[in-house]
């Protein structure tokens, strides 16, 4: 693991004077591009299909999430039914 990184000397001292926690800051930056990579890898999955088949498939890959949530509001309703004025 533990590959080295070269930051530009000049740009970390700065970051340093500054206060900014340089471990935060590499983890929130990685974590933004581990999203951005996923939502590409997403993107291909789904390139060249029409709308409707985007819509079914993703359906069938998220059918389990939408009967829980489906059984979550059977059991209990919805979030706030309680509060509602109208």
């Amino acid at each position: 693991m533990g590959k080295e990184l070269n930051i530009d000397p000049d740009l970390l001292a700065q970051a340093e004077a500054a206060g900014v926690k340089i471990t935060q800051v590499v983890e929130s930056a990685l974590r933004i591009e581990l999203s951005k990579a996923a939502r590409r890898a997403e993107d291909a999955r789904y390139a060249g299909l029409t709308d409707e088949e985007k819509a079914r498939r993703w359906g069938e890959e998220n059918a389990e999430a939408i009967k829980a949530h489906g059984e979550q509001i059977e059991k209990y309703g919805v979030f706030g039914e309680d509060l509602r004025t109208w």
